[in-house]
């Protein structure tokens, strides 16, 4: 495999996941940074789906950046802003706790399958599906009180 091709391929959709998870443009860099690093020291040489194995780094370091006492959520990122319905729909988003947006964008931007997204997060297929129907619903509540 050609790490650079590798890294220019898939450096993008795991910043905005990580950016979807994280809510700030820096902690994003680091924490894709850091799951590079990861793959290239803990990967297994027969990994079967390399991104797959690399977007589930990413996603338990989001998690473990979100546990950290001194962090704290700010403004909706530059990166992820829109105009006019779309704003709306992407600041109701954010209102989302970090583990429903995760699910959400994963699911909906990056095009993963529950079973995939499962497998990413070491969660159960079911969990993740209500995980996403929950995430459904408390968007349609927010979306219909921005009205």
């Amino acid at each position: 495999m050609d790490w650079e091709t590798f890294v220019m391929t898939n450096a993008n959709s795991l910043f905005r996941t990580a950016l979807a998870i994280l809510g700030d443009h820096a902690e994003a860099e680091d924490a894709v940074q850091d799951a590079f690093v990861k793959y290239l020291e803990k990967a297994p040489k027969d990994v079967a789906n390399p991104m797959g194995w690399l977007t589930r780094v990413l996603v338990n370091g989001c998690k473990s950046r979100l546990r950290l006492k001194w962090r704290q959520v700010g403004e909706l990122p530059d990166d992820l802003a829109a105009t006019g319905a779309e704003r709306v729909e992407l600041e109701e988003l954010w209102q989302l706790p970090a583990r429903d947006r995760a699910v959400i964008h994963l699911f909906y931007y990056e095009g993963y399958s529950t079973a995939e997204i499962a497998q990413m997060t070491g969660e159960k297929e079911g969990t993740i599906r209500s995980r996403m129907s929950r995430a459904r619903g408390k968007l349609r509540t927010l979306l219909e009180e921005a009205q």
